[in-house]
């Protein structure tokens, strides 16, 4: 038999840095444009409420948003602003308000781990609140810890974009032509509700007005025998 081949190995490659890829705010989608339903389900609710729940822009925006070290923030809230203002030029105020929600909560979790080593504020979880039921308490806060200015410099810096953001006049035109339109919607859903509920109820009501007519008709036509 003729010796085997060698095989030649394959060359190496070395692993591809996303990070370093030049960030494109274009790139996002503007899915609430195109979706009135996904749009008009949207709620901007208090501060940075259903920021990891409404998708998709969550999944969008998520992995952009990071507040570990002072140069890690900055690249994430020039890189959340940059969404911003796509969205805010794009017209998509949920994808902006989004955004925003992001900004603001890179704001606030800095601040907890400022305030609280480890950046626990709780002495139970929310999840065990709702598994076992009963309340928690805020933990004090603690001092001199690891980390503790570097998680305050970040804060302040989310904070200053947080601002920017809000005072925005695009975004504030957008926020109030959209409050607009959602207020119309879900009076036109109530009234759907309502009419439905009404048709369902007259269904019954005909459907027992069937039975009696029957119940009648039999007892006509016994008394007639």
């Amino acid at each position: 038999m003729p010796p085997k081949a060698k095989r030649t190995p394959k060359p190496k490659t070395e692993p591809t840095d996303n990070a370093s890829a030049p960030f494109n705010p274009a790139s996002f989608p503007t899915p609430a444009l195109d979706n009135k339903s996904l749009r008009m389900s949207y709620r901007i609710a208090r501060g940075e409420q259903g920021v990891l729940t409404f998708e998709p822009y969550k999944s969008l925006l998520l992995p952009h948003w990071r507040f570990k070290t002072l140069p890690i923030a900055h690249t994430s809230s020039t890189t959340l602003k940059s969404a911003f203002n796509h969205y805010v030029s794009a017209g998509d105020f949920v994808g902006a308000d989004m955004a925003r929600k992001f900004i603001q909560m890179g704001m606030t979790r800095a601040k907890r781990y400022a305030n609280h080593k480890g950046g626990k504020k709780y002495d139970r979880s929310a999840r065990e609140v709702e598994r076992e039921g009963g309340g928690r308490k805020e933990l004090a806060k603690s001092e001199g810890h690891e980390g503790q200015e570097e998680k305050t410099a970040v804060s302040e810096l989310f904070k200053g974009v947080w601002r920017a953001c809000t005072g925005d006049e695009g975004y504030l035109a957008l926020k109030g032509e959209f409050q607009r339109e959602q207020k119309v919607w879900d009076k036109m859903e109530k009234t759907k509700k309502k009419a439905k509920g009404e048709e369902s109820v007259n269904e019954e009501e005909g459907e027992e007005e069937d039975g009696e007519v029957k119940t009648e008709v039999k007892q006509e036509g016994d008394s007639d025998s």
